[in-house]
């Protein structure tokens, strides 16, 4: 996990992923760990990360060379959408996790403390909703249906038509 920008020891996310399992396994699989600092870049991005004081950095507007020929916004709302339509694919129940630890950068036991939610839960849950932020952005493969996944007959974009 790096980049531009990118500061493991601020990451809650970068020490859950080098905490190893009973089995020597690391908890955050590299899919997860990614889905979770892709979020946290498209959140920055769209600047919703607090700030404490005033910015004095330039900003590029329209032909700059920085933005690469696009407005500062456009690319915050870019990064907005994507993070709207991540949130809405992992669903109200684990959103709010992955906001708080990826993207607002609170530990594990923070959450909890603020959720009042039991020890070690909020753990569980990152782990869910990782899971889910991964499938979304397409980092893991989803399940196949020779492996119990849903069967259909049909082409790719077959749908049935209801009659009534």
């Amino acid at each position: 996990m790096s980049g531009p920008g990118f500061n493991a020891e601020e990451s809650p996310l970068a020490r859950l992923a080098q905490r190893r399992g009973k089995g020597g396994e690391p908890f955050l699989a590299e899919a997860e760990a990614i889905a979770g600092e892709r979020l946290r870049a498209d959140f920055t991005r769209a600047g919703l990360t607090p700030a404490v004081t005033q910015r004095w950095e330039e900003t590029t507007r329209g032909g700059g060379s920085r933005g690469g020929g696009r407005d500062f916004s456009d690319m915050a709302i870019d990064a907005k959408s994507r993070i709207d339509a991540a949130m809405t694919a992992v669903g109200p129940e684990l959103s709010g996790i992955l906001l708080d630890v990826c993207c607002f950068l609170k530990g594990l036991e923070t959450v909890e403390r603020e959720r009042q939610w039991p020890a070690r839960s909020a753990k569980l849950l990152l782990k869910a909703g990782l899971g889910a932020l991964a499938r979304h952005y397409g980092l893991v493969g989803t399940a196949s249906a020779g492996r119990g996944g849903i069967r259909r007959w049909g082409a790719e974009d077959y749908r049935p038509k209801l009659s009534g």
